[in-house]
């Protein structure tokens, strides 16, 4: 069996003037059903809306795939692509992660997604950093079992890390953040994540 990796796929549409509204309403329907489809599959695992500026059409997708070409293959499937650019970056494994479906997911919650770069200080003593790691370690599990740290997963570079979350909301993803043990070290960029009407993990 061919080993699959996870990919976020940055999804970004702009339809073309003078295409109807008819037109737009049939692609997005046969779009919705695709995604069903490929969420039988196992190929398409999340779905999320991020903040949109007006008249923006964008969102972002957890896909599996076994690499960029078989993923370009799925892409290609889904009907709205005929108007799409998708930026695709693929997830690599990462140790302090729970595993997909470990944490249940709290519908009443806000998601979130944190970019984490981590900067440590030139100098640091290095048991100092491993200390620093192994605490981390320990903290990203009581956060899974808090129900608070879903996801997990190393993003292409040096020591940069994805993380899928939820929260009350955006003072308590703050709190939550501040107690990692890398806290003082990590560049923190969040995106608030709202529902996607396709999204396999929350669909009716």
């Amino acid at each position: 069996m061919v080993e699959q990796r996870e990919f976020l796929v940055t999804m970004t549409t702009q339809v073309p003037e003078g295409v109807s509204e008819e037109e737009i309403t049939g692609v997005r329907a046969r779009e919705a059903e695709n995604t069903r489809r490929l969420a039988e599959q196992g190929r398409v695992l999340r779905l999320w809306r991020p903040p949109l500026a007006p008249g923006e059409w964008r969102s972002l997708g957890l896909f599996r795939a076994a690499d960029e070409d078989d993923l370009e293959k799925v892409l290609a499937t889904m009907p709205l692509r005929v108007w799409r650019d998708d930026e695709v970056t693929p997830l690599g494994e990462h140790p302090n992660d729970a595993g997909p479906g470990v944490v249940a997911l709290r519908p009443e919650q806000a998601g979130f997604l944190t970019t984490f770069d981590a900067r440590i200080p030139p100098g640091a003593e290095p048991d100092l950093v491993a200390e620093r790691y192994r605490h981390e370690a320990r903290r990203a599990a009581e956060l899974a079992a808090a129900g608070h740290l879903l996801r997990l997963w190393r993003l292409p570079g040096d020591s940069r890390t994805l993380g899928h979350w939820q929260a009350t909301g955006g003072e308590q993803l703050a709190d939550l953040l501040a107690s990692l043990p890398l806290a003082d070290w990590l560049e923190v960029e969040t995106v608030a994540l709202t529902r996607h009407p396709s999204d396999p993990a929350t669909a009716s």
